[in-house]
């Protein structure tokens, strides 16, 4: 990798002092040196050949030791001959001030974090630019850089980057138009293609979100065990599946099956057929699992089996996940599948990000919220680059427990995941301040208790927002079901339900 943010002198001085001193290699609470700190192939052999040699045990280094450690290299080895590397560790160690380590090791790091910035495409020159030619300005970014610590660095940078969000996100420019141009196009396509999607599971949840809309990326979080896994599969069946059992009039058409794809990012394959199959047949996912059924519930859950087998819907597991392995597998599923409805489980930070970002800023770790809203922006974009659909989740913080506005506030690690989403909501439980808030509601014997409420507390192009939907939730068969509506303080909204009936090429992503 070529980049002009390099410190020669400080790389030499840090491979001198290492060659001539390796036990500054055990102080790994003090000093982390990878693979990106160098930029030659040469630096990166030399350094590689005294850091396995050390690891293997000797106590000290020579440049025997590592010509014999070279010899079943051809590869390294003719890198380290080309370069003359005998004289040059010669050189080196002539040069080399284990005394000053701790400085050279601070500037070569700090050029590390800046290639890391300059390789993502973020201007650093205001920190340093080598390319001034102004003597007095470079003298003067050079002492500056000297008196900044790498976290320091990476603060002005995170500094930077959230100005630009909050910048583009309060207020995103994008073409100028006439206010009228092409107004009368569009009033004729809604007429004739309103603005809705393929519908999702639930009665009133259509009537809030107009279902699952191409381009939309819609976030569904809720705290641990309350279910934001299982009613975002029985969405992803509710869409993919052409047939449903219903508990009143049995098996059901269920329109038309479009292609989805379920990411998983904790529970394996298995784990996801029996909750599919139990939201399916209706069947507690214990019976399944436990072999303990009930009447006809095996024959439901066969029949369950075969249209799952027939249903355009796919399963990926992805356990660690990097930001382009969520766009890589997305394409795939479009490319071999025309997937349009994809189901994300869930926005957090993995080992597999954390280590890419870390590794390429040179040790610094970049903030969660910081990763976790790269994240959103790249789901949503791929929403709009591929006119899919994309409902993913998060965790929450603990204080849902006393929020009585359930918002964007409660989402774990970042709440600046919502400023991309287009549809929020969180799923919670009922607790006995609800109960007592609904009483005078519920004496009236029109609606059973509710167990879980879904506060929906952002949705674009849509009316209803800072409300409640009260459900009836069974988890066993991934069912939660709204019963009816309130705002947050707990009065009745009057509302009724919204039929989507999808016909074959009704949607497209165009």
């Amino acid at each position: 990798m070529s980049s002009k943010y390099v410190d020669q002198i400080a790389i030499v001085q840090v491979i001198g002092s290492v060659f001539i001193k390796p036990e500054l290699l055990d102080e790994t609470d003090k000093y982390t040196i990878t693979e990106e700190d160098f930029v030659t192939d040469f630096h990166k052999v030399v350094f590689g050949a005294i850091y396995k040699i050390y690891e293997l045990g000797a106590e000290k280094i020579s440049i025997e030791s590592i010509c014999d450690f070279l010899a079943n290299k051809p590869k390294s080895q003719a890198v380290f001959e080309t370069n003359k590397g005998e004289e040059w560790l010669k050189s080196v160690a002539e040069k080399a001030i284990p005394s000053a380590f701790d400085f050279y090791y601070n500037k070569m790091k700090k050029m590390t974090l800046l290639r890391a910035y300059d390789s993502y495409g973020i201007d650093v020159r205001f920190i340093y630019d080598p390319d001034e030619l102004d003597t007095k300005k470079l003298q003067l970014q050079e002492d500056q850089l000297d008196n900044l610590t790498l976290a320091q660095i990476a603060d002005k940078v995170d500094a930077i980057v959230d100005s630009i969000r909050l910048d583009c996100v309060s207020d995103t420019f994008g073409n100028t138009h006439q206010a009228g141009e092409g107004v009368d196009a569009l009033i004729d396509r809604l007429m004739m293609y309103p603005e809705v999607g393929s519908p999702l599971y639930g009665k009133f949840i259509n009537r809030v979100t107009r279902g699952a809309r191409l381009k939309k990326f819609y976030l569904r979080s809720a705290p641990t065990g309350v279910g934001k896994s299982r009613s975002m599969i029985a969405d992803c069946c509710y869409i993919g599946a052409d047939m449903i059992y219903d508990d009143m009039l049995g098996w059901i058409g269920n329109g038309i099956a479009e292609p989805c794809l379920y990411i998983s990012t904790e529970q394996e394959l298995e784990e996801i057929q029996t909750m599919m199959l139990a939201f399916l047949s209706s069947v507690n996912e214990e019976h399944i699992i436990n072999n303990q059924y009930e009447g006809d519930e095996v024959d439901r859950v066969r029949k369950a089996a075969e249209i799952l087998k027939r249903s355009p819907i796919y399963v990926e597991e992805l356990p660690d996940f990097s930001l382009q392995d969520v766009e890589d597998r997305i394409k795939k599923g479009i490319r071999e599948h025309q997937v349009k409805y994809v189901f994300h489980d869930y926005i957090h930070t993995s080992m597999k990000i954390l280590e890419e970002v870390t590794r390429r800023s040179g040790g610094v770790r970049l903030r969660e919220d910081n990763v976790l809203f790269m994240l959103s922006i790249r789901l949503k974009d791929i929403c709009n680059k591929y006119g899919i659909f994309i409902e993913s989740a998060t965790q929450l913080n603990a204080d849902y427990q006393e929020s009585e506005t359930p918002d964007q506030n409660l989402l774990r690690g970042a709440k600046a995941i919502a400023d991309k989403i287009d549809y929020g909501s969180i799923l919670l439980p009922v607790t006995q301040k609800d109960l007592d808030s609904l009483d005078n509601l519920l004496k009236q014997n029109i609606f059973d208790k509710p167990n879980l409420k879904l506060s929906i507390y952002k949705n674009r192009r849509g009316q209803y927002k800072g409300i409640y939907l009260w459900c009836k939730a069974d988890l066993g068969t991934c069912r939660i079901n709204p019963m009816f509506a309130t705002d947050w303080r707990y009065q009745l909204i009057e509302m009724d339900d919204f039929e989507i009936k999808v016909e074959p090429g009704a949607f497209n992503n165009d």
